[in-house]
């Protein structure tokens, strides 16, 4: 049976990034280069740089503080597309090993991770999502994009190939 996409679109494929560089490069490939952002600034000192937001689920949970907290998220969203979520009741130590275990899925040969390409028609697997065209500029990243909730659109030809304990 052929796997059903999630109905997040489709992205075209594209070079592994970790392959494009273990070749010995002198220049970034074009397709990175990103000359509309401004370059980094990295001569202000550390105190004056803008701050990660912070959204406590505890008060967005909470009667007493659950608008301001859901404001705080709202801007977040809106102004910087990422925050820091704290109080989520996830241990630290189940972080660290996801952290862990998905360092080692990147550091499998190409061969295993090739597995887990993705396709044409999904968005889910290994390589990079949300690729529309030939000229897009794209990230200096390879991905690996999976939903796990809920149980019924896991993807049965990803998850129990993945290795143990990262499925």
């Amino acid at each position: 049976m052929e796997p059903k996409g999630t109905g997040l679109g489709s992205s075209l494929l594209v070079p592994s990034v970790q392959e494009l560089a273990r070749e010995p490069i002198t220049k970034v490939p074009a397709r990175y280069v990103r000359l509309d952002q401004d370059p980094p600034i990295i001569s202000r000192p550390p105190s004056s740089l803008p701050k990660v937001p912070v959204i406590d689920m505890a008060r967005l949970s909470s009667e007493n503080s659950a608008d301001h907290e859901l404001e705080k998220l709202h801007i977040a969203c809106k102004d910087r597309g990422f925050f820091q979520i704290i109080n989520h009741g996830v241990s630290i130590s189940l972080m660290d090993k996801v952290k862990e275990e998905t360092q080692e899925f990147f550091k499998l040969p190409m061969e295993e991770k090739k597995k887990f390409w993705q396709t044409t028609d999904d968005v889910e697997g290994f390589g990079q999502a949300f690729v529309i065209s030939e000229e897009q500029k794209l990230d200096w990243a390879d991905i690996f994009y999976l939903i796990t909730l809920p149980h019924g659109i896991r993807k049965p030809y990803l998850f129990p190939n993945l290795p143990l304990p990262f499925r």
